[in-house]
């Protein structure tokens, strides 16, 4: 592992921590805060379409720029964003730092980059899950001390606490070394990016299948906590397990082929699906959040397989319109999965098996029509 690659880790190890102890109980705080399930799954909605329209103009920074501009600005709003989120007194005022605190996503397309550039000896795929495994570590010590702070102190003292990591994680951050700017292409950059089919075919399947994956998510707290009627220290608990299973799922899948890894991250959140909704008890209630980390790692995958497809000078848009469309499907799960909700809570959990289904079998008809693309430097093969 390089200096740079250590260091960012690091930063992001104790960003998990910090984003651990609030994410798993969001939606819950909103409801505290008197949101309904349509205007929980209305908002991440908002706050996800805030992530889709920043990370196209991210990309682009990025190529222009270098990366570590960028990211500057990602981590320093993110930390501003858990202080709005912690000072709101009310839920409009919530909900405007964390619109803030999801556009600063587009900290992920220049990350990427930077991580894709300072890689060494690994390949792209094992640094980008190496990394997500760091950040996931944190995340399960976030989850656990965020429900026991949650349950005794309220969930507003968490984001107070959550203020602290940030600070830590930006500032070990800030050493991290500028990587040199890609020339463009002399006929004009991004001029074959544009023209680019292989591409674009591989980002539909892709939309496809991280929508069906992510649906039954967003409101599974308010399902298990308001249906199940499991304590909030328990959620907590169980949000360490999806961290635990982003950990161990990125650096195992990290070091297969994307393509079959990609099919992996189905099945398993497909089993996690179904446990979320008819498995009883905590262990099984533990094992599905395990699984459930499938998603967080399938977003890297996608990564992985674009970067081939692209020319160098391209990257940090071709990782900007991966995030566009990873940021697309969050944008319409939640609201989607709120309706689903408000008709019966346990729907979105058989809606999202049916489409993970039709996502594995899209996947399996194009993969024969595709010849995979031989890089024998990184060994990626596209869908």
């Amino acid at each position: 592992m390089t200096r740079d690659l250590r260091l960012v880790g690091f930063a992001l190890l104790f960003w998990g921590i910090g984003e651990g102890l609030f994410i798993y109980f969001q939606t819950l705080y909103l409801e505290q805060l008197g949101a309904n399930p349509v205007q929980i799954g209305g908002y991440l909605g908002l706050a996800a379409l805030m992530m889709t329209v920043t990370h196209i103009p991210a990309g682009a920074l990025t190529d222009h720029l270098g990366p570590k501009k960028v990211m500057n600005a990602g981590w320093l709003g993110g930390l501003l964003a858990a202080v709005a989120m912690y000072i709101a007194p009310t839920l409009p005022v919530f909900v405007a730092g964390m619109m803030l605190y999801f556009s600063i996503a587009f900290v992920i397309t220049p990350l990427n980059t930077y991580l894709t550039a300072v890689r060494g000896e690994w390949s792209v795929t094992r640094a980008l899950t190496t990394s997500g495994a760091m950040f996931s570590a944190g995340s399960i010590v976030g989850s656990v001390l965020g429900g026991f702070i949650g349950e005794r102190l309220g969930l507003r003292s968490a984001y107070g606490l959550a203020i602290v990591f940030f600070l830590v994680s930006t500032l070990l951050f800030l050493p991290i070394r500028k990587q040199p700017i890609e020339p463009a292409d002399r006929k004009g950059r991004y001029r074959t990016l544009l023209s680019n089919a292989a591409l674009g075919r591989f980002l539909g399947l892709a939309s496809i299948a991280l929508f069906a994956m992510f649906l039954s998510w967003p409101l599974t707290p308010n399902y298990l906590q308001n249906v199940r009627h499991i304590p909030l220290q328990v959620i907590g608990t169980l949000g360490s397990f999806n961290a635990l299973g982003m950990v161990l799922l990125n650096l195992s899948i990290g070091r297969i082929k994307p393509r079959w890894g990609f099919i992996i991250c189905h099945l398993a959140v497909g089993a996690s699906t179904l446990l979320l909704w008819l498995g009883t008890g905590m262990p099984l209630l533990a094992l599905g959040y395990f699984l459930a980390g499938g998603f967080r790692t399938a977003r890297p995958l996608v990564t992985a397989q674009v970067e081939n497809l692209v020319n160098r000078a391209e990257l940090g848009l071709t990782y900007g319109l991966v995030g566009t469309v990873a940021s697309l499907t969050m944008v319409c799960a939640p609201p989607i999965a709120g309706l689903l909700y408000r008709a019966a809570p346990g729907l979105p959990f058989p809606v999202s098996l049916g489409m993970i289904g039709v996502s594995l079998l899209l996947i399996a008809y194009f993969g024969r029509r595709q010849s995979s693309p031989s890089v024998p430097v990184h060994d990626h093969h596209n869908l």
